[in-house]
């Protein structure tokens, strides 16, 4: 039986009154063009009245205030036919070395690691708030050049770092983040801060609230040093204030959508900071700066506090210098406040010492083949397999599962959705890129979506969910080059953990990677399997030189 409700989408591309509406036959026909379908003119005849009816109530529901933050009330859950589950969580003892000395060079202290600044906090050789004006000072200095910084949240860093400071002198230690600066992308709400979404619409808006992440790692005594760039609406690398730069050649973007993070973690700027993914935007920068970049599995911190681009695909994770740094950062963030629907809390039981002789991993010899027996990517291979590593080709199931791009309907829908009053508001024209190819146009090219062939391809979704887990469930780590294939595209529509690493340098000078995709809720042997490979090489240790005086 053919459904009018294919015509759903169609009827909400105006803002007209219902009464200045003409549905007839004749803009039926047109509609129907888009739905794929052609009824008889009789059938359109008899569809007008109900159509006329509908447009009435969506005039209605869109007089209804409709800001982004609005919930949705459905959650995606990855876990969908895999039989995985959470896991338990087990004690926890962080490697912190204690022999950890200052540098000669206060400036060497930029690229400490986590551990080692925690090896320095808990033996007071530095304070919190020492540590925290060093970093402050170097985000002044160098946050103009690589167009990273939003804002510097100067004031709410030395509150946070006294009280981590006052707490070690009473011999309390909340863990390896205490008293670590660090900084957030900006779209996550901090109350008293501007939380401008890199966006000229919303460049002066403060949202009284606190994002969840925020409060995890106040929780776990780090300190918001600043609140970092990211592309107009997490897209690519060019905000309302300018482009932010790759700090390896600064003739060059730094990607993104979590382009500040990336930035400024690389040069030294913040021993971490926070990004999101949707589709690339944590994965991307990391890998055009050089950084580890971690996307966990898909509800594994609660985005409570976060902007929405997709409800179903936004993913929260760190940034940072190592793979042992992003498993003590995801250690302290993951888990629900119970106002994300689709967080959960799942168990992080990383071990630094797992000998990956015994783990199970594949490499996608359909995707490295296309890159030659040279390529920085097949020299990880090589390095893996002289560490002892035993690893077998497989061919990742690209077009086999992956054969239309259902991700294109999916997020169009769905960020469109997210920013409906700004499409209506017309406050779309103040997005500084207007080309087709960026938000302004996808979001009204969004409402064009007939909502059966969003549901469709939500239904399509869940086939590959069965097919990936099924593929995954053989290895702990399969290893990717990082653009290659259409992975990308499907580990973020099945919510796959992924890990982005640097292995080496391109011609032009700036940093190439490699991923490591991993089963739903093992985050840990990625970053497992990753801390081995660092610990045999020294790609992550290289900093770029106009950052290091």
């Amino acid at each position: 039986m053919r459904n009018p409700i294919v015509l759903l989408l169609f009827a909400c591309i105006s803002v007209m009154p219902a009464s200045a509406q003409k549905i007839d036959t004749a803009t039926i026909s047109s509609a129907l063009i888009i739905a794929g379908l052609d009824f008889t003119a009789a059938e359109k005849d008899s569809m007008a009245d109900g159509l006329k009816d509908n447009l009435k109530m969506y005039e209605g529901l869109r007089k209804q205030p409709i800001p982004n933050d609005l919930a949705y009330p459905f959650g995606f859950q990855p876990a969908l036919g895999s039989g995985r589950t959470a896991g338990m969580q087990k004690e926890f003892n962080w490697r912190i070395p204690a022999n950890t000395v200052l540098p000669a060079n206060k400036e060497d202290l930029a690229f400490y690691s986590i551990p080692e600044l925690a090896s320095l906090l808990k033996a007071k050789k530095i304070s919190s708030v020492e540590l925290t004006r060093f970093f402050i000072g170097r985000l002044k200095k160098w946050g103009d050049t690589l167009q990273c910084v939003i804002t510097i949240t100067e004031e709410l860093a030395m509150k946070e770092a006294a009280a981590a400071d006052e707490e070690l002198k009473k011999g309390k230690w909340r863990g390896p983040l205490h008293g670590i600066p660090y900084g957030l992308k900006d779209l996550f709400a901090v109350k008293g801060y501007k939380t401008t979404w890199g966006s000229v619409p919303y460049k002066d808006q403060v949202i009284e609230e606190n994002a969840f992440v925020y409060e995890q790692l106040r929780k776990a005594g780090a300190v918001l040093c600043a609140k970092l760039t990211l592309g107009e609406l997490a897209f690519g690398d060019q905000w309302f204030g300018g482009k932010t730069k790759n700090p390896w050649n600064t003739a060059y973007g730094s990607s993104g959508s979590s382009a500040g993070s990336a930035s400024a973690t690389a040069a030294g700027l913040l021993p971490f900071a926070i990004g999101t993914e949707t589709w690339g935007s944590i994965i991307s920068p990391s890998h055009t700066c050089g950084a580890t970049g971690l996307r966990p599995t898909f509800g594994s911190v609660s985005r409570t506090g976060a902007m929405v681009l997709s409800w179903s695909l936004d993913k929260v994770g760190p940034i940072t210098r190592s793979a042992e740094d992003a498993a003590i950062v995801f250690y302290y963030i993951k888990g629900t406040d119970g106002k994300d629907p689709s967080a959960t809390e799942h168990a992080f039981n990383f071990n630094a010492g797992r000998d990956i002789k015994k783990m199970r991993i594949a490499y996608a010899e359909n995707y490295f083949k296309r890159l030659g027996s040279v390529s920085l990517q097949s020299k990880v291979l090589d390095q893996l397999r002289a560490m002892g590593a035993n690893i077998v080709a497989v061919d990742f199931p690209d077009s086999t599962i992956y054969p239309y791009p259902i991700m294109d309907p999916i997020i169009s829908a769905e960020s469109a959705a997210a920013f409906d009053e700004l499409t209506r508001s017309n406050r779309d024209d103040l997005i500084r890129r207007q080309d087709k190819n960026f938000w302004p146009n996808s979001f009204r090219v969004g409402r064009l979506i007939p909502a059966v062939e969003y549901i469709n391809a939500n239904r399509h979704r869940s086939l590959l969910m069965q097919q990936m887990n099924k593929f995954m469930e053989n290895y702990d780590v399969v290893i990717v080059p990082t653009y290659g294939g259409n992975q990308l595209a499907m580990t973020n529509l099945t919510g796959h953990p992924a890990l982005c690493i640097p292995v080496g340098f391109l011609p032009n000078g700036t940093p190439a990677s490699i991923t490591f995709l991993g089963n739903l809720y093992d985050e840990a042997s990625l970053l497992e399997l990753a801390s081995a490979f660092q610990g045999a090489t020294d790609h992550h240790r290289k900093h770029p030189e106009k950052f290091t005086h």
